[in-house]
């Protein structure tokens, strides 16, 4: 295949899915070589990232074991929209994924919105991922002493190389990136559930609930603090939509959906939530901190030689994970958008893998923007990129649920049929989802500092959609007609 696109294949698609008049010119010229196994690791990964790896230390020195809560309320709402948006790719399955669907239900001007906040969130956390990394690397002694803009950069180097290759490539990558993820979780809360029931002293505590009640009880800074720390939580579930994105390089996503997407939940509560009340159950809160992953802080603190080291490779596996799926789903969203007229007309070319590499390839730019960030700012890194990341979150989550909202209208019109598949509840459960949302960045403006510059920010942000549309719109309204008149 070539790796330029031509003005023919701007208005060559796959077939529509029965059911749906919609046809999305990004959906063509896609290999569908992901398996069953590489979208169920996929879900999987998505829902175990560098938000609970890295990010869980430094909100449970903040908000205490109420983090748990946080964890299983905004888990909620992840199932929610991810299950929305399993709705929608049985309606009509497409790498486009949520883009095209308020393309077809928003026209072009929600499209372009949707894409742009979705490219926000993940070049923001493409930076939030390499400075992760860097970070885990400088626990070993070998990288104490190499800066950590250098750590990003081959981190960036690295994933980006591998991403290039084929979408086979990033499925085996992303297995086994999610095998490792889960198989050291377990053994982590084997490991923690074992402590618990012998009472094994760490770091010369005892575990149990003893080790919350001694240290201020679930909330021992009150419930304010774990409020404010749920913008944080709502980027730890931020790939969640990644199986939506990927359903369109498989072969039989009616059959394979479904499954993945109903385990996302039984999967929030035993990795998410339950790893985070046995982290509270072996060590008093104020033993986490921000640097280091809480994870690594109880092996260390356990004193078994090289454990921790093997949990901080972990860790630095699940952060390349992330890094790897931001790529991926940003190449294939700005491919979809590029050939609507939305993106820059080289973010829609593919190499001769099948793979979108200019959409990658300008996500990855903002990395290296990432790189700059961390040489200026290493410490405060992190924290500013996962603020605007989350905005980017909070707009890709509101615009499936508004899609799946429409889609709902539709087929009470009976223009649209809706599978079996469905989301519960509609419409009350997008309306009390869009609900949450919104609330997250209200407490975001509340908790002052980063979070209310973020969102002070906002008005920008819409100036930027807006100006970019109109120097976008007549392409986008040219291609539509070559595509009418075709």
């Amino acid at each position: 295949m070539s790796d330029r696109i031509t003005a023919a294949e701007t208005l060559v698609a796959a077939p529509p899915a029965a059911g749906s008049p919609h046809v999305d010119a990004g959906d063509a010229g896609y290999s569908k070589d992901l398996k069953s196994r590489h979208i169920n690791m996929i879900a999987i990964g998505g829902a175990i990232g560098t938000g609970l790896f890295l990010g869980a230390g430094g909100r449970l020195a903040g908000a205490g074991p109420s983090l748990a809560i946080a964890y299983a309320v905004c888990g909620v709402f992840a199932f929610f929209v991810v299950r929305a948006l399993g709705e929608l790719v049985l309606y009509r399955p497409s790498s486009g994924a949520f883009v095209s669907y308020a393309r077809e239900f928003m026209g072009e001007k929600g499209a372009f919105a949707a894409g742009w906040l979705y490219f926000l969130n993940w070049a923001t956390t493409a930076v939030a991922d390499i400075t992760a990394a860097a970070t885990y690397a400088h626990f070993w002694g070998m990288f104490s002493d190499i800066p950590q803009w250098i750590l990003a950069l081959i981190a960036l180097a690295v994933v980006l190389t591998a991403n290039l290759i084929s979408v086979k490539y990033f499925g085996e990558m992303e297995f086994w990136f999610a095998i490792i993820k889960v198989g050291a979780l377990v053994a982590f809360m084997l490991i923690g559930i074992f402590l618990v029931v012998t009472q094994h002293p760490v770091d010369g505590h005892t575990p149990g609930f003893s080790t919350i009640t001694d240290s201020g009880g679930i909330f021992p800074v009150g419930m304010l603090p774990m409020l404010l720390v749920i913008q944080g939580v709502v980027f730890a579930y931020a790939s969640v939509e990644l199986c939506g994105v990927a359903a369109g390089e498989t072969k039989s996503p009616e059959k394979i959906m479904p499954k993945a997407i109903n385990s996302i939940m039984w999967r929030v509560g035993l990795f998410y939530v339950g790893s985070v009340v046995l982290l509270a159950l072996l060590l008093p809160y104020t033993s986490y901190s921000g640097d280091e992953s809480p994870f690594v802080t109880v092996m260390d603190k356990l004193g078994i030689p090289g454990a921790a080291g093997v949990m901080n490779l972990v860790v630095l596996t699940a952060a390349l994970s992330s890094l790897n799926s931001g790529l991926y789903s940003t190449g294939r969203i700005l491919r979809s958008m590029a050939l609507s007229g939305s993106a820059p007309k080289f973010t829609g070319r593919m190499n001769n893998g099948q793979v979108p590499y200019g959409g990658i390839l300008l996500t990855a730019g903002f990395g290296v923007l990432g790189v700059g960030l961390n040489y200026v700012m290493p410490g405060e890194a992190f924290e500013i990129v996962l603020n605007f990341a989350s905005i980017g979150i909070l707009g890709t989550w509101g615009m499936i649920m508004l899609c799946s909202l429409l889609f709902w209208h539709r087929s009470r019109d009976g223009r649209v049929t809706r599978p079996s598949y469905q989301l519960p509840w509609a419409p009350y459960t997008q309306i009390v989802t869009l609900a949450f949302l919104a609330t997250v960045v209200f407490l975001m403006w509340w908790g002052g500092g980063v979070g209310r510059t973020t969102v002070m920010c906002l008005p920008l942000i819409a100036a930027a959609l807006v100006g970019g549309w109109f120097v976008v719109r007549r392409r986008v309204n040219d291609l539509a007609q070559e595509r009418e008149d075709a």
